[in-house]
């Protein structure tokens, strides 16, 4: 099937993320209907992956960290499969939807903004056995199996199955590891006063990392901190260490431990969208170079990809799976991959589409960071604010409600900021709930239990 739309500009923007999202909408409100926008991603909706940690651990239902596509971008045309060839060349894309229908859409401009993947390890079983922490669903699963597991445990009487019930195990350190476990241990916590058949000392959370530290974005006193906040709240850290296998469920690390587990998250790493660094899918040129930058595009100040001799004609890439130079923080320095960046970013790739169209110089992107944040569980936090060239370093309650604040305005849509605050506020008047749901992953299987009787 080939799309084709006519004489108007086509704007193609591969993802629908923090820089899909924007860029269509921003795109759309400069140009109207003087522009052709279509959108691409595999989900119909953006994850707002700042509030996962939250949405595992209970404390956001997980439809509210989620912004509908076809909802939010009036007039756009939205495609939901998954980008599986991109010819520049020809200026087509290649998409393939989960029904394996084949589309082919042209463009006059593309916006690559797909973000990135896990990135795994040759690590025995980790493929088998680990989970995610990218998706809703991901964290969905995640608050389901421990509290599964909670109610599970209490209902046994043999010791070891109630030991690996009990045993939780997330690999890296950073925000989206740390905030994670963070979260899980303050949500199983809570639980315990509904469970008189277990106590805390049961309990068994493990953060593997192979750094000498966690949260390398924030001080070293923070992240001592943090460190401090999750070892005394009886968080195994394990810095250092490498997962040398988890076969079976059973861990096996570098320093000698080994235990079962009944649940591993994986938060080590991440890599661009496979398609770009694969030679025969994309005809773009990505940085070979190993290292940090490996497999991203290369992007110029004014974020048009960047090729051998100049300027890639009519592409644009931004977030995860762009290496965008940072111009705020001085010459040689680089952008970090977070929601902050992606957001600003998209926005001015959408200006610079509407310049290009328009014939107006481009806009060299520039944003002076506004500091980082995490949450801890509940009213803890760490993370530190730029006011102007003032750092100001926080920690414990400021820095929870700082963060819970920034997010919530970050969040796209009124309603979805709406449904936000409200879920706070119910928890906080009845608690959040224990309800895990493991059953959910299987829906038909009481229904084929049924129909065997």
């Amino acid at each position: 099937m080939n799309t084709t739309t006519g004489a108007k500009p086509h704007v193609l923007i591969l993802g629908g993320g923090s820089v899909g999202l924007n860029a269509a909408h921003d795109l759309r409100k400069a140009l109207g209907s003087e522009v052709a926008i279509t959108i691409v991603d595999s989900r119909p909706y953006m994850t707002y992956q700042p509030f996962l940690p939250e949405v595992g651990a209970g404390s956001i239902d997980p439809r509210n960290v989620l912004a509908p596509l076809r909802k939010v971008l009036a007039g756009t045309k939205v495609v939901t499969g998954a980008v599986s060839k991109i010819r520049h060349e020809d200026r087509t894309v290649v998409v393939t939807t989960d029904e394996d229908v084949t589309l082919e859409i042209s463009y006059d401009y593309l916006v690559v903004g797909l973000g990135s993947v896990p990135r795994l390890l040759p690590i025995p079983g980790l493929a088998e056995n680990a989970i995610g922490f990218k998706q809703v669903e991901e964290a969905i699963a995640v608050r389901d199996r421990i509290l599964g597991n909670l109610a599970e445990a209490a209902s046994t009487k043999d010791p070891a199955v109630r030991k690996r019930l009990l045993t939780f195990t997330f690999v890296g350190g950073g925000f989206a590891g740390g905030e994670a476990i963070s979260e899980a241990e303050d949500m199983v916590r809570d639980a315990l006063r509904y469970y008189p058949d277990l106590h805390a000392s049961d309990i068994r959370f493990v953060l593997i990392d192979a750094a000498p530290f966690i949260f390398p974005e924030v001080s070293e006193e923070q992240r001592a901190y943090a460190l401090n906040q999750l070892r005394e709240r009886g968080v195994e850290v394990k810095l250092e260490t490498f997962l040398n296998s988890c076969e079976g469920g059973v861990v096996k690390l570098s320093d000698g431990d080994e235990f079962e587990t009944d649940l591993i998250v994986w938060n080590a790493g991440v890599k661009p969208a496979p398609v770009l660094f694969d030679s025969e899918a994309s005809d773009l040129p990505v940085i070979q170079e190993r290292g940090p930058m490996m497999g991203r595009l290369g992007v110029l100040p004014d974020l048009r990809v960047k090729g051998e001799n100049g300027p890639v004609d009519g592409v644009f890439a931004a977030g995860d799976c762009a290496w965008v130079p940072d111009l705020a923080s001085g010459e040689g320095k680089f952008c970090p991959p977070n929601a902050q960046h992606a957001v600003r970013q998209g926005k001015r790739v959408a200006d610079n589409i509407a310049r290009s169209i328009q014939g107006r110089p481009l806009v060299d992107y520039y944003h002076k960071n506004l500091g980082v944040l995490a949450t801890l569980g509940m009213y803890k936090g760490v993370g530190y604010m730029m006011l102007g060239d003032k750092r100001i370093d926080m920690k414990g309650l400021p820095a929870w409600a700082a963060a819970r604040a920034y997010h919530v305005y970050a969040m796209p849509t009124v309603g979805r900021k709406a449904a936000v605050v409200a879920g706070w506020v119910a928890n906080a008047v009845s608690r959040r709930d224990i309800i895990g749901i493991p059953q959910s992953s299987t829906p038909r299987a009481a229904f084929e239990l049924a129909a065997k009787k």
